[in-house]
């Protein structure tokens, strides 16, 4: 039986422009993504996730000390994080931050867990970014036995062990939900099973029909550990307006500019109109009217209904997965022509938990979806 489709927005809190054309101060910003989470309560929206980011393009460095201020202001929306980047945070701070917004919220909260597109934490904090996998699996090992609730005895290479420590605040009812935010590493995937956790896939560009594979992992995955199969989530960005055309030529100068900001650095070429179009029609991109957004695509995506009113949703928030030498590397077996385009065959191996073939395209069917 299909789970129900829940349906969610994510925000970097990015920094946008008043209608006089004059960059809006961050505080300002902060101000308005709590007015945005408020108007979603109230019109029904399911979920809102805050990301974190530690640059002067978005707003948000602290997600959890926002979405208390939401909790204070709503009654019904799940509040969490869209990512929490456990590899430069301390993994019993991050329980005990979401624990208390759960407490706040009164059962709302949840905490997506990730590694971040991003790589500004690491130094801000004082972290090797060499060891950018080590710290994800050890921090996501322990924030796993803290869920638990019971007391932790646990031990690892970057940080002193624990001896039957117990966390507080614990959340009061349940255990706290927590996802794994997954923007292409099979071994992620693999991961997140291995820990029964939801997956959370951040598709945020080209066809959506190459995370499919990973659907297909994180089943059979399930499958060798002799469970059922947790929740997955999807993330994709877009915008809304009355008409398509509107949508298209309101997004199109914001969208080009943060993405050749971000391509800049990564060397990347400038967008071009015509790449805009494509990623529209056919990519990850949801822009267009409400009945156009809210369609089903009808390529084996899964059902995706996206119908909001324009005013519910600020400028778009992108990124893209980080460079090669920061992704988790696919340890054998990587198929000719695999990469970003999609998967054919190979075997992903996450350390420490198993080996598994990914092939193929299965259907897709997510029961969350998300648009910044």
């Amino acid at each position: 039986m299909t789970a129900p489709l829940e349906f969610g927005l994510d925000t970097f809190g990015d920094v946008t422009k008043d209608a006089s054309g004059a960059t809006l101060p961050h505080a300002q910003v902060i101000r308005n993504v709590v007015a945005e989470a408020v108007l979603a309560d109230e019109i029904g929206i399911d979920f809102i996730g805050l990301g974190e980011h530690h640059r002067s393009d978005f707003a948000i460095s602290s997600p959890e000390t926002v979405l208390a201020a939401i909790a204070a202001r709503t009654k019904r929306i799940h509040l969490g994080s869209a990512v929490t980047v456990l590899s430069s945070d301390d993994p019993i701070r991050v329980f005990q931050r979401f624990a208390t917004l759960d407490a706040l919220s009164n059962g709302r909260a949840e905490v997506i867990l990730g590694r971040g597109s991003f790589t500004e934490s690491f130094p801000l904090f004082g972290l090797d970014l060499r060891k950018y996998e080590e710290l994800f699996e050890e921090k996501l090992d322990l924030f796993a036995a803290l869920l638990s609730q019971k007391p932790v005895t646990w031990e690892g290479k970057l940080r002193p062990p624990l001896k039957d420590q117990l966390v507080y605040p614990p959340v009061e009812n349940g255990t706290l939900k927590t996802w794994i935010g997954v923007g292409g590493s099979p071994q992620s995937v693999v991961r997140a099973a291995h820990y029964d956790l939801p997956l959370m896939l951040a598709i945020i560009g080209g066809d959506p029909a190459r995370f499919a594979p990973f659907v297909d992992l994180y089943h059979r995955a399930f499958k060798e550990f002799g469970r059922p199969a947790q929740p997955i989530g999807v993330h994709s960005p877009g915008y809304v307006a009355e008409t398509d055309a509107q949508a298209r030529e309101e997004l199109w100068p914001d969208y080009k500019a943060m993405r050749d900001r971000i391509g800049k650095e990564r060397g990347w070429p400038p967008m071009g109109r015509d790449e805009f179009v494509n990623e529209a029609e056919h990519g990850s991109l949801y822009v267009g009217s409400p009945e156009t957004v809210a369609q089903d695509r009808g390529d084996g995506q899964g059902a995706r209904h996206f119908a909001l009113p324009a005013e519910i949703l600020g400028r778009p928030s992108a990124a893209r997965e980080a460079d090669a030498q920061h992704r988790a590397l696919w340890t054998e077996g990587r198929a000719d022509g695999a990469g970003d385009d999609g998967v054919t065959s190979a075997v992903v191996r996450a350390p420490g938990i198993l080996a598994l073939t990914v092939s193929g395209i299965t259907e897709l069917e997510p029961t969350r979806c998300f648009m910044p």
